[in-house]
């Protein structure tokens, strides 16, 4: 339990992560063992590992929605959703990957009576949502393939992808365009875009979704060139607020 915790007290004061031989230099304990203790934690999602650079995170199985690193991300997101449901009058969102479920962590409903919401904390599957899309486009074949094979891929709709090989197929246009789309796919009457927020600490996407009778596919390019320009803005940490004054 002593090794557990030094290695939770070392993530938790790490924003960039920590790799294994910051693990075995901080802790003395053999390389052999701190791998051990790292892979345990990952499987039950209590440490993140970046596949790329091998930095390991806190993960959200442990912290949920305490993380440090998603109440970061949130304070950074925030001002810019709420820029985008002012902009567009419609819903954003706030996206993790927290094992193959995508959690809502932050939500700027719209002002509007008519409106297509989740709450805080919902949980949606990853292969009918844009933000799903948006943040598996940018994992492993392998690693989609192992959260779709446990998470099974039920027909929310009649439009929902529900195969693998359409599934990796889409994300293959995800990554060409920029964006993702969930076209009436979880929602009979929803239409979603989605941007993913690259070199973040979590795996995570901003989104605006809307009824589909009031975003109409025409407008889908236009919402999705917003989004991918906020989402630049928010991994570079500047607020909404900063660049209004300037302007």
């Amino acid at each position: 339990m002593d090794r557990v915790c030094a290695i939770l007290d070392l993530l938790q004061q790490s924003v960039d992560g920590i790799t294994l031989n910051t693990v075995v230099e901080a802790t003395g304990m053999p390389k052999s063992s701190a791998y051990r203790y790292l892979w345990t934690l990952e499987q039950h999602r209590y440490v993140e590992r970046d596949e790329e650079t091998g930095l390991c995170r806190l993960g959200l199985g442990f912290l949920g929605m305490q993380s440090r690193h998603l109440e970061l991300l949130r304070e950074a997101a925030r001002p810019w959703l709420e820029q985008l449901r002012d902009e567009f009058g419609e819903t954003s969102n706030l996206g993790v990957l927290d094992s193959d479920r995508i959690i809502y962590v932050d939500i700027i409903e719209s002002r509007r009576g008519v409106r297509l919401a989740a709450a805080r904390g919902d949980r949606d599957p990853v292969h009918s949502t844009a933000l799903g899309k948006a943040i598996t486009a940018h994992l492993t074949e392998d690693r989609v393939r192992g959260l779709l094979a446990r998470s099974g891929m039920p027909p929310r709709t009649a439009a929902t992808i529900t195969t693998v090989d359409q599934y990796l197929a889409e994300l293959e246009g995800v990554r060409t365009l920029g964006y993702a789309v969930d076209n009436l796919e979880n929602e009979v009457d929803g239409r979603c875009v989605a941007v993913p927020l690259l070199g973040t600490s979590v795996p995570a996407a901003i989104s605006l979704s809307a009824p589909a009778a009031r975003f109409p596919a025409k407008d889908v390019g236009r919402a999705a060139k917003a989004l991918l320009d906020i989402a630049t803005r928010i991994v570079s940490r500047p607020r909404a607020s900063d660049t209004n004054d300037a302007a």
